[in-house]
């Protein structure tokens, strides 16, 4: 399945054997506004979900059909997220 992170494949195996994704190849597959969401969407296709990366405990997720709705999908889920401002 497509995903805002597709094409990233640098992990790493940690000694508790766990898989773990660096710092920076974690940031790439992380959308930080609601242009770059938009443009991730249009590369994975619609319908998408939205979803925070940390902090949102899996209750910020939205599905979304089509352009129109994400900035207000993306909002809503960057309001979930307690000390974030919003784009």
């Amino acid at each position: 399945m497509a995903w805002s992170g597709t094409g990233i494949s640098e992990t790493v195996l940690s000694d508790a054997g766990f898989v773990t994704v660096p710092d920076h190849a974690y940031k790439s597959a992380c959308v930080t506004s609601v242009e770059e969401g938009l443009e991730r969407a249009e590369q994975v296709g619609w319908p998408i979900m939205v979803k925070a990366s940390e902090g949102g405990g899996g209750k910020g997720i939205r599905k979304v059909e089509s352009p129109e709705g994400f900035k207000n999908a993306y909002n809503a889920v960057v309001g979930e997220i307690p000390g974030t401002l919003m784009s």
